[in-house]
């Protein structure tokens, strides 16, 4: 059995763990990663870096390589390889599940504003501080790159590239974050407003808290939807047991549900 993860999440390593084994009968798992990051953590079991070419690529891919099940563990902001993975299973008849984590929720004390997308954002930053914390990721710094009356503290795991704010300050950083870090970022910059994709997920999670502590708003760019009639797992656990299914397997090795 052949298992093909589109990856690049902590889940999509998770879930490569738990399917990759020595033991008979484990499935072969590849894990496909975008390439965007310089120095990606790697999964176990078999890596390919780089894109496919579109659907009609990917599902070449599928029938080329003989995979039996396909995992989209993308980052929930990873529209169009997901979009592509939905085409591409349907033409090459391959099962398709969507692993994403749950998204964040608002609780008592948050000041939250919630929007489509970043050039959304960037529209409603004026009016809600000068010191902005982006923490959009490097891709999309062009719907901030106009608002030259603000400041703006980018971080991201690689540098971005222009166009960018004209008063920026970058952050080479990875999560996951610890609320305490997020406290100084906070306050060493004097942020007083904070911009975040809903990403879901602990790593990343500590900024909200902070925010909420030091009573600073935040805009969160709402997630694109999964394509229809994609099933879902919120966890790693789950996308494995799903896969068990077409293993012919009563358990897979690692795996205990």
């Amino acid at each position: 059995m052949h298992v093909l993860i589109l990856g690049g999440t902590g889940e999509a390593r998770r879930l490569a763990d738990l399917l990759h084994g020595e033991q008979p009968g484990a499935p072969r798992v590849t894990s496909s990663l975008a390439g965007r990051v310089a120095a990606p953590r790697l999964p176990a079991g078999e890596v390919r870096v780089g894109g496919f070419g579109g659907a009609e690529g990917l599902a070449q891919w599928l029938r080329a390589h003989r995979v039996d099940v396909l995992i989209d563990a993308t980052h929930p902001f990873a529209g169009t390889i997901s979009f592509n993975a939905a085409a591409a299973a349907a033409e090459a008849h391959v099962p398709l599940l969507a692993l994403r984590r749950p998204g964040w929720a608002p609780g008592e004390g948050d000041d939250w504003s919630s929007v489509g997308s970043l050039h959304e954002a960037a529209g409603l930053l004026p009016t809600l501080g000068r010191r902005v914390f982006l923490t959009t990721g490097r891709m999309g710094l062009a719907a901030f790159a106009h608002l030259d009356e603000l400041w703006f503290l980018m971080r991201s795991v690689d540098a971005p590239e222009p166009p960018c704010p004209a008063r920026m300050e970058v952050l080479l950083d990875r999560g996951p974050f610890t609320l305490e870090g997020e406290r100084e970022v906070l306050r060493t910059h004097r942020i007083d407003v904070v911009v975040t994709k809903d990403s879901g997920g602990a790593a990343t999670a500590p900024k909200l808290a902070a925010a909420r502590e030091a009573g600073i708003p935040v805009v969160v760019v709402r997630r694109p939807p999964v394509p229809d009639g994609v099933a879902v797992a919120a966890t790693p656990e789950e996308a494995a047991a799903w896969v068990r299914q077409f293993s012919g397997l009563s358990e897979l090795p690692g795996f205990s549900g």
